[in-house]
């Protein structure tokens, strides 16, 4: 199935999946999980995918998805807060230790890289870390970068890549990210 976009047809098949795991961490996670870090799953989720999908497409994750996933939790957090404020609190911090793991590895990386990974890459795993809190967080990075280097490693044995080229990141931390969410 196809869309026209400022002029141009774009396939409107990878953004299938969205619902579909959505659904499925639904089925998979409802009555099991609390309602409010179900929510903060399903927008992960969501904001994940479209950060995977545009890192594949365009090697690029715009400041725009950072900034809304920012404002997603920043709004479900003060809800939270105004209505829910003692397991609130617990649950701020952890936030923060998720950002704070996530955003300053990467960053770290970053720097000592000489930019070797994006900007992009670091907003999106600082943004996630908020949802994931630091146990998901620091999983999260694992997962996604052990397959990633899989993943490269494979694609320069079998000559498809060089040891130098760039390979996007943030599909493999949404990976990541969805084994992690999918088996807490």
């Amino acid at each position: 199935m196809n869309v026209l976009s400022k002029g141009k047809m774009v396939s409107t098949l990878p953004y299938i999946g969205l619902p579909i795991l959505g659904i499925a961490l639904l089925l998979l996670k409802a009555g099991r999980t609390e309602a409010f870090v179900l929510v903060w799953h399903e927008l992960l989720i969501a904001f994940g995918y479209f950060a995977a999908v545009l890192d594949l497409k365009a090697r690029k994750v715009p400041n725009m998805l950072v900034l809304a996933m920012l404002a997603a939790w920043l709004l479900t957090m003060t809800s939270k807060l105004l209505f829910d404020t003692g397991p609130a609190v617990a649950l701020l911090s952890d936030s923060a230790l998720g950002f704070a793991i996530g955003g300053g590895m990467f960053l770290l990386v970053y720097v000592l890289s000489r930019k070797g990974l994006g900007g992009g890459d670091v907003k999106f795993m600082a943004a996630s870390g908020l949802f994931l809190g630091l146990g998901g967080t620091i999983s999260s990075i694992f997962i996604g970068t052990v397959l990633a280097a899989l993943v490269g490693l494979g694609l320069i044995l079998l000559k498809r890549i060089g040891r130098k080229d760039p390979i996007p990141l943030v599909p493999f931390l949404y990976a990541g990210i969805l084994v992690t969410v999918f088996m807490q």
